[in-house]
């Protein structure tokens, strides 16, 4: 199989969507992998790297989609990618599709095969390609809060973990989930006030147990919202529905409660956001303000530390990269590395035209045609 691996072009995106030892592994198997050139350079990957590995390196994206049978990426393909999709490709990236109509209805239109990261869910219910990026994400958005919220970004001018005398920042994570926990830990390690928030009885268990004496695990209700509001110098969006538009816990009469100079950092942007005054924003432009309230949205945040996320996200793709190349291309290949793997169907958002994953289907009043029984 002819498997391509363009350079991604969203703004200020680092990340790469294979390291050269994935290269290496698919040629043993028989594979051709095309890489387009300084693609890896983001993560400190140079192309002789690449080469060496058995990389077949183009000079353009358009060689790469026009070649490859299966594109492997980092984000969902930009609009200047779109007309190079084609008919009988299958693409496996994150997509995110419950957040953008016109991405999702042109790679309907395209008739391509999309197999999104974000929805793969193993036997166990885990999100095994969405995790480490969720776990990057959730360690990210304290050091950025603790950024935005001092004075020359327009925060408060507070410091996360206070000084003896002076109390330190209380930091609101809502959603309990990988995100959540991994933001809760790291705040910890601030001695910050953490609270994190949660609906599932179950996880605020576990995460009271793990979490140190300086988390409050409490239950999310929209009373408890108000009052955390009414707290936060820095409030974390990290809610999640895989696949669906995140449920919004925010909204806009709610920053009124806040403090003038109080940071939000909505992870949950990739799939629409939780509060509605969200809006999605770039690492050249990360931040603006509501109400008095710094907002932070960018969609890719991983992507600015490319070197570990590439690493981090890379090693748990490969392995289902190997099984899409394995199954033979076209949409018959898809079918067949679906059918012998549920979490690989669950993956296939899209399919010859049809929505195939429910709560896309769902978020934008499409049919939904189920591929198999998953």
């Amino acid at each position: 199989m002819n498997i391509g691996v363009p350079k991604e072009v969203k703004s200020d995106e680092y990340r790469v969507a294979m390291l050269p030892v994935g290269v290496e592994e698919l040629v043993l198997w028989g594979h051709r992998v095309l890489v387009e050139r300084t693609a890896g350079e983001g993560s400190g990957l140079l192309d002789e790297t690449y080469e060496q590995a058995g990389a077949t390196l183009v000079d353009t994206a358009a060689e790469v989609w026009g070649e490859a049978d299966l594109i492997v990426k980092v984000k969902e393909p930009q609009p200047a990618e779109w007309p190079m999709v084609r008919r009988g490709q299958t693409v496996f990236t994150y997509f995110h599709f419950a957040a953008c109509r016109d991405l999702t209805e042109a790679m309907l239109a395209s008739g391509a095969t999309s197999i999104a990261y974000e929805t793969l869910v193993d036997d166990a219910g885990r999100l095994p390609l969405l995790t480490p990026m969720s776990e990057v994400a959730g360690r990210m958005s304290v050091q950025e809060g603790a950024k935005y919220l001092e004075r020359p970004q327009m925060g408060r001018g507070i410091l996360l973990g206070g000084v003896p005398g002076v109390a330190p920042a209380h930091i609101t994570v809502l959603g309990g989930g990988v995100v959540g926990a991994n933001a809760a830990k790291i705040a910890a390690g601030f001695q910050a006030s953490v609270a994190i928030l949660d609906i599932n009885m179950d996880r605020l268990r576990y995460l009271d147990d793990i979490m140190p004496a300086n988390v409050d695990c409490l239950y999310s209700d929209r009373h408890t919202i108000r009052r955390q509001l009414e707290r936060a110098d820095l409030v974390i969006g990290a809610v999640l529905i895989p696949g669906a538009k995140a449920p919004r816990l925010v909204e806009r009469e709610d920053l009124s409660r806040m403090q003038q100079g109080a940071v939000i950092i909505d992870v949950a942007i990739d799939q629409g956001g939780c509060m509605e005054t969200s809006r999605p924003t770039s690492h050249a432009d990360p931040t603006y303000i509501v109400d008095g309230v710094v907002h932070y949205c960018v969609t890719n945040m991983p992507g600015a530390v490319g070197r570990t996320s590439t690493f981090a996200l890379c090693n748990v793709t490969l392995p289902w990269v190997m099984r899409l190349a394995t199954a033979g291309p076209g949409k018959e290949g898809a079918a067949k590395a679906a059918m012998a793997s549920k979490p690989l169907a669950r993956a296939v958002n899209l399919f010859d035209g049809e929505v195939t994953n429910g709560p896309v289907a769902e978020t934008f009043g499409l049919q939904h045609t189920a591929l198999f029984a998953v």
